[in-house]
């Protein structure tokens, strides 16, 4: 499936889409078309009740470098990144996100690698808010989604120098989740979002949506509402899983007594 003129490709494996930022010759930078549609394919993957994950992916050896800065000097265009509900990185989707990062995300390109729940690279990766070097402003969320992730002593070093961070520093910061063999962050980032996608979901939807909401919220309603989730949920699927991993724990405490 394509969006924006073949700008974004959505390849859908059943339970996980994985979708493909493909404007190599701007090192996948992001026009207004283009913008809208990741935001399509963004959307119509979270509608989809047969996906329960979602990989994005730049094409040719980059992330995203950003918004498009020849349609910005020639238009002042603006997208509507986040903040907005028709934003592209409005809010988070109702399932798991997984970018696989090669190359530069930086500007908007941050922006977007932040949206997702984990991040995968591989040694050429690198971050930045590359925008301070020409004086533009954030409006992709990554000033309030960064000092969550890395801390706000970090997040600041980044926001204000618009410094570049390199995989292995991404990693130490905890704003890359895992590092892989250079090339093979696509692959790994599906074979995780199956993996995720074989867990059981109502937990697992429960607890992420309550990570999430905990930043909206102080402590006591951010528990109060954890637990809340967790009474709504644990139901058949629960009781089943328990039942499963009782069973196999009293199986182990048997061989060993053997």
């Amino acid at each position: 499936m394509t969006f924006a003129d073949g700008n974004i490709l959505a390849s859908r494996r059943v339970p996980v889409t994985t979708i493909i930022i493909n404007r190599t010759e701007v090192r996948n930078a992001l026009d207004v078309k283009t913008a809208r549609g990741l935001a399509g394919a963004f959307q119509l993957a979270d509608a989809d009740e047969e996906i329960r994950a979602v990989v994005v992916t730049g094409a040719g050896g980059a992330f995203c470098t950003g918004a498009d800065l020849q349609e910005l000097a020639a238009t002042g265009a603006f997208f509507p990144w986040a903040g907005n509900d028709d934003g592209l990185l409005a809010a988070p989707l109702s399932k798991p996100v997984i970018a696989a990062i090669e190359g530069s995300a930086s500007a908007e390109g941050l922006g977007v690698a932040l949206f997702c729940d984990i991040r995968i690279v591989d040694d050429s990766a690198s971050f930045s808010a590359a925008s301070r070097q020409w004086g533009c402003p954030i409006g992709d969320g990554a000033t309030v989604r960064l000092p969550r992730l890395v801390g706000q002593g970090r997040a600041l070093d980044m926001l204000i120098t618009g410094r570049v961070v390199g995989a292995d520093e991404a990693l130490a910061m905890g704003l890359a989740s895992r590092k892989v063999a250079r090339g093979t962050t696509r692959a790994e980032a599906e074979k995780l979002a199956h993996q995720v996608a074989g867990l059981p979901q109502a937990a697992l939807l429960a607890d992420r949506c309550s990570a999430y909401e905990s930043f909206t919220l102080d402590g006591a309603a951010a528990i109060a509402r954890e637990v809340q989730r967790a009474r709504a949920t644990f139901g058949p699927e629960a009781q089943a899983g328990i039942r499963r991993a009782s069973q196999r724990a009293t199986g182990g405490i048997r061989l060993l007594r053997a």
